[in-house]
């Protein structure tokens, strides 16, 4: 529902004070409302994300819970990136251990996994919950009526990612192979080699998606990001110890604490994180693409190349080209590793300890669809949960996005109201927030007179 204060739905001639307001938005996972008001003179006055599902409290579920508990409940968070969850935890927990890095097999079936939940989740995004944006429809219902092959594909595409986080997982939603240490069951040979016409067919389609997405109509928005990704060897995904930062060079995930903060806001059941100095900084695709263009498969850079998307991409619009490319990627790298598989390999996961073990800390992060995930546990001497902190991606985002939607108001005045309502829900979907992953905070406290 939108709307709008005093008689003003004109441009910018009226003169009055302008809000645009959204009360429950829509196309986006969880629930969220979002309002921006503009003085007479189209300053920006007040711009709030506001995020009021309930905190679900997942840090102190897992306190007095066994390690090897933590994987299974953390995929609960989010149902459409669970793996993400998953593979911050175990790699976490790992290192609160004082485990290597798993080996290159196993390290390779994580990455497959991962790219399956990329694959559902970009698509999704792309087809699902942007795309009607762009061609002028309220959902995709309604643009399925006009574009049934561009639903079917965007279906289609998901259906194969589901199918890969299955084989490996256990099940395509909320996965239960991933373990401290490896898995619970690896996938055969066979299962996974049974897997590659489809995913060579959707290539083939996540190709064409990428030329598509191009030739959409852009809104301009130019925003001088600073951008966060995990810095590792290849394009970032689900593994890496160091954190790239645009200007300001490299960090370790460990030091993440040391470099960002996180703080209560009044009108959100959900932190906002800033770098120490008060920045605002955006991850997802945007920010890998910025720190590591030349790592991604050489599938996906040709597709870049291709269609001349410029680096780095400062319009937040334009996210949805650079999913596709993702998109892309993923596929790729997911065929180069069912090809390179050709014997099972052993789950090599942990077995629960048995008497006292070594307490430690651990910090894990990955690269979840929506950016980057971080974990920290504290283990006791029984492989107990002392204590758990968790930030996923949408909370690093939000800050990011008020922002944006600041820098969005010289726009917004020029517009008819509804039309300036609908930009800026535009602008939020190109985040793909997840806002039910954004809501675990432990405490909220807020004094009023």
């Amino acid at each position: 529902m939108t709307t709008i204060d005093q008689d003003d739905q004109g441009g910018s001639g009226s003169g009055s004070e302008r809000t645009y307001r959204v009360e429950l938005l829509s196309r986006v996972e969880g629930e969220g409302r979002f309002w921006l008001r503009l003085d007479a003179d189209g300053q920006v006055e007040d711009a709030r994300l506001a995020i009021f599902e309930a905190p679900r409290f997942f840090e102190a579920l897992l306190r007095g819970r066994s390690l090897h508990e933590v994987p299974d409940i953390v995929a609960r968070i989010c149902g459409i990136c669970p793996v993400a969850y998953q593979m911050s935890a175990t790699r976490a927990l790992e290192r609160a251990l004082g485990l290597d890095p798993p080996t290159p097999g196993l390290r390779a079936l994580r990455r497959l996994l991962y790219c399956g939940e990329w694959i559902e989740s970009h698509a999704l995004h792309i087809f699902m919950l942007h795309a009607p944006d762009f061609l002028g429809y309220a959902s995709a219902v309604e643009m399925a009526a006009d574009h049934r092959p561009l639903v079917e594909r965007g279906l289609r595409l998901k259906k194969a990612g589901n199918a890969l986080v299955e084989v490996l997982g256990g099940r395509a939603i909320h996965p239960v192979s991933p373990r401290v240490g490896g898995f619970s069951r690896t996938p055969t040979v066979a299962e996974l080699r049974a897997l590659r016409p489809t995913l060579a067919a959707a290539l083939e389609e996540a190709d064409e998606v990428v030329d598509w997405a191009a030739t959409l109509p852009m809104p301009a928005l130019e925003i001088d990001y600073v951008f966060v990704a995990l810095a590792s060897d290849g394009y970032p995904l689900e593994f890496g110890d160091e954190l790239a930062i645009s200007g300001r060079g490299r960090i370790a995930v460990d030091d993440f604490l040391d470099h960002f903060e996180e703080s209560h806001v009044a009108h959100s059941n959900a932190l906002h994180a800033r770098l120490k100095d008060g920045t605002p900084y955006l991850v997802g695709p945007l920010a890998r693409l910025s720190h590591a263009a030349a790592s991604l498969h050489p599938r996906a850079l040709a597709a870049l190349e291709r269609v001349g998307l410029a680096l780095p991409v400062r319009n937040p619009y334009r996210s949805i080209v650079v999913r596709a490319i993702e998109l892309v990627h993923a596929f790729a790298a997911a065929l180069d590793v069912i090809d390179g598989y050709d014997a099972q390999l052993e789950p090599a996961f942990v077995e629960p300890p048995r008497g006292r073990s070594p307490a430690g800390v651990g910090i894990g992060c990955t690269e979840a669809p929506r950016g980057i995930c971080w974990h920290r546990y504290r283990i006791d001497e029984d492989g107990l949960i002392a204590d758990a902190r968790i930030i996923p991606p949408t909370s690093q985002n939000q800050a990011r996005i008020e922002a944006d939607l600041v820098d969005l108001a010289p726009q917004l005045v020029l517009l008819e109201h509804e039309a300036a309502t609908r930009r800026c829900e535009q602008l939020i979907r190109s985040y793909d927030p997840c806002i039910s992953c954004a809501t675990h905070f432990l405490r909220l406290e807020i004094e009023r007179p």
